[in-house]
């Protein structure tokens, strides 16, 4: 027999596609040995596929390890059951449920709550819902009476001033600019006339009577006063309320045509009493409410019925003081409600939140027309302008925001203050300026068509809680934490 070696066998023709050069190559260097088979085509999609589902798996993997799932199985099976699966399977034992559990939470991005967490979101989210939600229910007769009067009260009054505001833009003043420039040097001139102390605690707030002779003043003793301007010489001392008094505001007409007999003014305090009082007694002659929280501000309707209130119940009342009843409770507010205006129609009432928002409600109707949402924290101070369509909200984040309600939007943000803005007063004939108070120890006066500021007075040695400009446009008026009050006058 032969050793000699024979030829060795010949080799099977491989094809390989063309596409895939770098298996060709592989092949060719012989890296890549094929033992069975004629062709093999492999897909340029083939590793990237394969690699995507490695990918997938390794992520869900990872997603399930991160699952907490309690060890106790009676809430596994609970919660497979709240998932539409099968709580066992043939053969399967607490551990192996758990693991189940977990893969189906991993796949759908879910966790694992309790009955109890998955009650307490739930409830959560029901009041969540139930607080961004807009309702309105049945209100009593009464109530709608005084839409229909305040409506019929409001029309003449809105048709005129529309009336008298086309008139002046088909004929423009040509002093107008020379007015405005005279009025900001008017108010560049602004110094400190009188200042008195005021009481024992501090002031909270202030208010002038519609003639301008008297300036009302509240304070955190429970008392308020009745002072002449511009003398600052007390008239009267008015006791009734127990504890804090939040604000005081006057009848429309008191000072004018009301009776000095009839209910001149209206205060509210930290208990949610509201007073009335007339010009010839110290003591109120009647109550009026039922908060059963604080009552921030109170503020007369433009035609003398209405009283509004706005309580830390959330919620802001509105009152009838002919028949002397509650026509109103209007919650939409989520926080406190804080500070109220009257649009000078007597149509739209505003309203201030701790919740950061501003509304603004139609009487007529009852609902919100316009949302003020931009401030940061509470609104504390809000007033309209004589033209009625002008708003100022003055928030606790520093911040006097303008709004157009013809527009809907805010077209004003002033960063006035480095503390809380504690009052925003518009010039009340014509809405020229607005003043501004602060916990910053300052007051500050703006031009209203502008939004420059215009004068800065520095006087009282405390926080400033409250300002007023007196109907004639003589005085303003301040109120502090240090205990007195400054009247504000041209040199």
């Amino acid at each position: 027999m032969s050793n000699a070696a024979g030829p060795p066998p010949a080799k099977r023709p491989v094809h390989v596609d063309v596409n895939d050069t770098e298996i060709a190559a592989g092949i060719s260097k012989g890296n890549i040995n094929i033992s069975s088979g004629d062709t093999v085509n492999i897909s340029q999609d083939f590793a990237a596929d394969r690699r995507d589902a490695m990918v997938a798996e390794f992520e869900r993997r990872r997603k399930a390890r991160l699952v907490t799932v309690p060890t106790d199985d009676a809430e596994v099976k609970a919660r497979l059951r709240s998932m539409g699966e099968p709580i066992c399977l043939f053969g399967e034992g607490p551990a192996h449920r758990r693991d189940r559990l977990r893969e189906l939470l991993a796949e759908r991005g879910e966790t694992f709550n309790s009955a109890a967490e998955r009650q307490a979101e739930d409830e959560t989210k029901a009041k969540v819902e139930q607080q961004t939600e807009v309702w309105y229910h049945e209100g009593p007769a009464e109530l709608q009476a005084a839409r229909r009067f305040i409506a019929n009260y409001s029309l003449p009054r809105a048709n005129q001033r529309l009336k008298h505001s086309r008139i002046q833009q088909a004929r423009p003043d040509p002093e107008k600019y020379a007015k405005t420039q005279e009025l900001h040097k008017t108010l560049r001139s602004l110094v400190s006339t009188a200042s008195q102390i005021g009481d024992d605690r501090p002031l909270s707030f202030c208010r002038f009577s519609p003639d301008s002779k008297m300036l009302a003043t509240c304070s955190w003793s429970g008392l308020c006063k009745l002072w002449s301007v511009p003398q600052c010489e007390e008239i009267r001392v008015l006791r009734g309320h127990n504890t804090r008094v939040g604000s005081i505001a006057f009848h429309p007409q008191a000072t004018l045509s009301l009776s000095p007999t009839c209910a001149n003014m209206a205060s509210c305090d930290a208990d949610g009493v509201v007073r009335l009082w007339n010009l010839e007694s110290d003591t109120p002659i009647e109550s009026i409410g039922d908060h059963d929280q604080r009552v921030a501000r109170v503020e007369y309707h433009p035609s003398g019925r209405f009283i509004a209130s706005t309580c830390f119940d959330n919620s802001w009342r509105l009152w009838d003081l002919e028949h002397n009843m509650e026509l109103l409770f209007q919650e939409g507010h989520t926080a406190p409600v804080y500070s109220v205006s009257f649009q000078c129609d007597g149509s739209l009432v505003a309203t201030g939140g701790m919740d950061a928002c501003g509304r603004v409600w139609d009487l007529r109707t009852g609902r919100c027309v316009m949302l003020c949402d931009g401030h940061l924290k509470s609104v504390l101070a809000i007033d309209f302008s004589p033209n009625g369509y002008t708003l100022a909200t003055g928030s606790e984040d520093n911040s006097v925001s303008i709004w157009d309600l013809r527009k809907k939007e805010c077209v004003s943000n002033l960063p006035a203050h480095t503390n809380l803005v504690s009052g925003v007063v518009y010039e009340p004939n014509e809405g020229g300026y607005l003043v501004t108070s602060s916990y910053d120890n300052f007051i500050k006066v703006w031009s209203s068509t502008t939004s420059a500021p215009l004068k800065t007075l520095g006087g009282h040695t405390g926080r400033v809680m409250s300002v007023d400009i007196s109907p004639n446009r003589e005085f303003i008026a301040s109120v502090s934490y240090d205990r007195t009050f400054k009247l504000w006058s041209p040199e």
